[in-house]
């Protein structure tokens, strides 16, 4: 009787119930003094045995390999500071923390907790004050184009052009029609069941006119179009905004503020 099957656990636990009906079978021959047929039944006995001790063996040796495929597969534990500075290198500009969580929710693997970005800037500004530029790059806010303070609720990346942490009258327009560009670009390259990724495009889509489908999706090619269309008209004014506020932030910040903003007490001391 042939018995076949493919996993190794499987097949021990069916040579396990052959290796006992056969014995019991050798039993009754041995009892009933049918030697013939006991020679035949040890022989089968023998060989059988020889199979679960290669079928135990090969399952001791796969059981390591799809532990190490098993850690191979699993993404590596990022920092929230590297979470973080995925979704924005992906976006190209400033962002609020709500966004960024659902850019890394939607493209990028783990989870990004939303009260642990709370204290993220102030640990970084700390850190850079202790050790300057001991860091490749810093999470740092966006700065407001007239005061060059610290803009509320929006997060950028140091290694950023002054032109683009700055931002000006223009610039959440101008900024979410770019992150509405990068977005689309990535959907774009993504299976058509990456929800959350489409479901986020939507959210951008909704923002744009002409850009959401009649039916209630959004097509990442006419985002992206629709998106550029408009940053036609915004884009060269914004440019011009950021790019006089940076040549300020730039004759009046240095080192730390250049970074994380100037507060109160030094703009009124450099408008003196």
């Amino acid at each position: 009787m042939s018995e076949s099957i493919s996993a190794p656990d499987e097949q021990i636990e069916l040579l396990e119930r052959r290796i006992d009906r056969l014995r019991g079978e050798l039993r009754r021959a041995a009892t009933t003094g049918d030697r013939a047929h006991a020679r035949t039944l040890r022989a089968e006995l023998r060989r059988v045995e020889q199979e679960w001790d290669e079928a135990l063996a090969d399952l001791q040796d796969r059981v390591p390999q799809q532990r190490e495929r098993s850690l191979a597969a699993a993404p590596p534990m990022l920092s929230i500071r590297e979470q973080v500075h995925h979704a924005l290198t992906l976006l190209t500009v400033p962002a609020a923390p709500k966004l960024i969580i659902a850019v890394h929710d939607a493209f990028f693997p783990g989870e990004l907790v939303a009260a642990r970005l709370t204290s993220l800037r102030r640990d970084e500004e700390r850190s850079f004050k202790v050790a300057p530029y001991n860091r490749p790059y810093y999470l740092c806010p966006a700065l407001t184009a007239d005061l060059l303070s610290p803009a509320r609720g929006l997060l950028a990346i140091s290694t950023w052009p002054l032109e683009t942490r700055v931002v000006g009258p223009l610039s959440a327009r101008v900024d979410f029609l770019v992150a509405a560009v990068k977005v689309a670009q990535r959907v774009a390259q993504l299976p058509d069941d990456a929800h959350d990724a489409r479901r986020l495009l939507w959210r951008f889509a909704a923002g744009i006119p002409g850009a959401a489908s009649i039916g209630g999706g959004a097509d990442p090619d006419t985002v992206a179009k629709q998106a550029e269309a408009e940053l036609d008209v915004h884009r060269e004014a914004d440019t011009a905004d950021r790019a006089a506020a940076a040549s300020r932030a730039q004759d009046r910040l240095d080192g730390a503020e250049g970074l994380f903003g100037a507060r109160l007490q030094r703009l009124r001391k450099t408008a003196n």
